[in-house]
Parts: C-alpha cells; sequence; structure tokens
C-alpha cells in the first residue's frame, strides 16, 4: 500500500488528541469524587476503582463487537463511532451533579470506546509483517505524548474549577472526530474483509479466539497479569502520591506529564533501536524486569522526588508490550487481525475490572486512618510480584511460539 507512511501519521494523530483529551481529567479526579462524597482520599479512590471497573464492564461487553464490525465495515467507521462517544462522556462528566452521573458517562464511553481496539487493528492492516511491532509503538508513543500534554494542562486547567478540564477534554475530542471524518483513510480493503458473526463477537466467544491459536495462550495468560499489575500506577497513581506525599493537581499532572514523556521516548524513538538489537523475545524478557523493578521502587519511595527518577526503569519496560503484541499478531491471518485486536482489548477490559478494583482496594485497605498497617505502597508490591509471575509464564510460552513461527515460515 503507498499510503503506509502516511496513513500512520493519520491514526498517531487521531490517538494522540484522543489521549490528551483522557489525560486532562486524570488530575482532578480524586478531589472531584472526594468533594462529592465528602470523603477521604483514600475512601475515594474505592469509588475511583468502580469508575474505571464500570467503563471496563462494558468495554468487555462491546470491544468484540466494535472489533468485529471493523472487520466488516473498516476501520474508519467505527473509530470515528468511538471517539464521538467519548465527547459525549466528557460532556457528561463536565454537567454531572452527583457521582451517578459520572457512572453514566463513563457507562457511556465504555460501550463506544474502541479507539485502540481499531487503532491496533488499523496498523496491523498497514504493517508489514516484520515492522508490525515497531509500528505499534505507535499507540505507546501517542499515548506518552498525549500524557505530557493531557495532564499537565488538566492540572493547569484545575486551578480555575474542578470542571474545566472535562469541557476541554470534550472540545478536543469532538475536535479529533471533525479531523477523523474528513482526514482519516479506510486502511481495510474490500478484498480483507469479513462478514460479521454474532458468535465470534460475543465476550465470552471473543476470548474462544485465543483457543483457535493455542501457541499464543501462555503469552495471553502473561498478559493478564501484565495488565492487572499495571492498574497499581494506573489507577492508584493521583490517589497514592496526594496521600503519600501531598500532591496537588499540578504535581500530579506534571508527573503524569513526565510519564508521558518517558514513554513517547520510549515508544517512539528508542524502541525502532532496541528492538532489532535485543530481538523481540529478549525485549519481552528486559522489558518485564524493568516493570518489576519499576513497582518496587515506588513502594517504598520516601520522598515525592523519588517517583520522578524510579519513572524511568519503569517507562522503560514499555518494550515488553509491542514485543508481546507483535510476535502474536506474526500467529494471526491477516484477515483476523481486527479480531485479534477486539480480543486483546476485552481481555484487557476483563482485567480492567479486576485491576482497579483489587489494586485501589489495597490502597485503600493500608492507607485508610484505622488501618492496622499503614502502607500505602501495597498496590505498588502487588504489581511488582504480578509482573514477576508474568515473566515466568512468558519464558514458558515463547520457545513454544517462535518455534512454531519457524516452522510456519
Amino acid at each position: 500500500m503507498s499510503f503506509h507512511r502516511p496513513a500512520l501519521g493519520f491514526i498517531f494523530v487521531t490517538l494522540l488528541i484522543d489521549v490528551i483529551g483522557f489525560g486532562i481529567i486524570i488530575p482532578v479526579m480524586p478531589k472531584l469524587i472526594s468533594q462529592m462524597m465528602n470523603v477521604t482520599i483514600p475512601e475515594a479512590s474505592a469509588y475511583g476503582g468502580w469508575l474505571i471497573a464500570s467503563f471496563a464492564i462494558m468495554q468487555f461487553i462491546f470491544s468484540p463487537v466494535m472489533g468485529n464490525l471493523s472487520d466488516q465495515y473498516g476501520r474508519r467507521p467505527v473509530l470515528l463511532i468511538s471517539l464521538f462517544g467519548f465527547g459525549i462522556d466528557y460532556i457528561l462528566l463536565a454537567l454531572a451533579p452527583t457521582i451517578t452521573w459520572l457512572f453514566v458517562g463513563r457507562i457511556i464511553a465504555g460501550i463506544m470506546g474502541a479507539s485502540f481496539t481499531t487503532a491496533a487493528a488499523y496498523i496491523a492492516d498497514v504493517s508489514e509483517p516484520e515492522k508490525r511491532a515497531q509500528n505499534f509503538g505507535i499507540i505507546g508513543a501517542a499515548f506518552g505524548l498525549g500524557f505530557i500534554i493531557g495532564p499537565a494542562v488538566g492540572g493547569i486547567l484545575a486551578q480555575y474549577g474542578l470542571r474545566v478540564p472535562f469541557v476541554a477534554a470534550a472540545v478536543l475530542t469532538l475536535l479529533n472526530w471533525l479531523y477523523g471524518f474528513f482526514i482519516l483513510p479506510e486502511s481495510l480493503p474490500i478484498e480483507s474483509r469479513r462478514k460479521f458473526q454474532w458468535a465470534r463477537a460475543n465476550p465470552l466467544g471473543s476470548l474462544k479466539f485465543f483457543i483457535r491459536y493455542e501457541v499464543i495462550l501462555g503469552l495471553v495468560a502473561s498478559l493478564v497479569l501484565i495488565y492487572i499489575a499495571g492498574h497499581a500506577v494506573q489507577s492508584t497513581w493521583a490517589y497514592y502520591t496526594m496521600e503519600k506525599f501531598i500532591w496537588n493537581e499540578d504535581w500530579v499532572g506534571y508527573s503524569l506529564a513526565f510519564v508521558g514523556l518517558l514513554v513517547a521516548i520510549v515508544q517512539g524513538w528508542l524502541i525502532r533501536f532496541i528492538l532489532p538489537s535485543l530481538g523481540q523475545v529478549r525485549s519481552v524478557y528486559v522489558g518485564l524486569g524493568l516493570y518489576a523493578i519499576g513497582f518496587l521502587l515506588f513502594g517504598i519511595a520516601t520522598q515525592g522526588w523519588m517517583m520522578f527518577v524510579f519513572l524511568i526503569p519503569y517507562c522503560l519496560g514499555g518494550i515488553a508490550g509491542p514485543s508481546l503484541q507483535g510476535i502474536m499478531s506474526s500467529q494471526v491471518s491477516p484477515k483476523e487481525q481486527g479480531e485479534l485486536q477486539g480480543a486483546l482489548t476485552s481481555l484487557m477490559s476483563l482485567t480492567s475490572i479486576v485491576g482497579p478494583l483489587l489494586m485501589t482496594w489495597l490502597f485503600y485497605r493500608f492507607s485508610k486512618p484505622e488501618a492496622d498497617i499503614y502502607f500505602p505502597g501495597a498496590a505498588m508490591i502487588a504489581g511488582a510480584v504480578l509482573t514477576l509471575v508474568s515473566a515466568v509464564l512468558a519464558r514458558l510460552s515463547l520457545k513454544r511460539t517462535m518455534s512454531s513461527s519457524v516452522s510456519n515460515s
């Protein structure tokens, strides 16, 4: 396809604006929930965990539907529907008078939230097999750059009111929708499409996709643990740093912007040198090891500035994800890339039901005023343990996966 490079540029900008909109609201959620419910930050984290889980439940149900629809009708219309849904979500969050409306907004976003699923399938459509792992890094780069801008802007906008970041997120997301409507080309040729099948689009049925490709089941198990472990940071970072280091929205935003900077460097630049040098398999091992070290250091940090330093090994661990994704993608036929990405997102959504509830509960359990042992970093330590177990599972399965790849070539 002659439009490979421009198409990847379009999808990068689309995801970038999407992530900026999402990142803007993160620094204000703890204080907003705390004010709405008149509770402490640790108590607010429990509600925050359920908000994330409600989004994940809907995404678990509807992501395989969207993934399969993109295999029949193309990536472009599904991506546009997803972006529009997020815009409506942010409008509801900006106007929500009670926490009930926060849940309504998150449910709508979960139903339509297939932007990253479709983007991954889009990238698979326009990438040569040997370039897929590197090009999947575009997702991480957009995520990283969006998080440089989004949380920093959100922290600044919060000075003008806790609802202002939601308005900004709505405007950006709907502008992104307009950008996609007029600019984004379709990536899936007519001859590569297949008919929609409900049997392959129900949430549990989509997980059966992995059974058809037994060679990647071990890697799927590894991903499950990585996804759950990741919520030690994703679901508790703002609450943890506000509770332990007394950060305000500004510092939460700055720290997440630093995360974005590091992720953009790793996924958008370093990965293109590291993957060819280490290879996909070694990149998985090194990445998971760095993740585990990062979690451990987060959990035992005693000063706020340490969190910035410890983000370096944690973000370098980001080489593991694209490597695993590239290995799995190479085992699947071109006509089923959308279904693969839909199944992976469905799996991520399923673990995102468990992960936030588990990690925010651990944070609350060891941070509440009446806790027998006060240790806010408990969720981070749990993330390190899960990552180490994931590395063991990956080690046991990668030899079989790579052997199958060689025998099929």
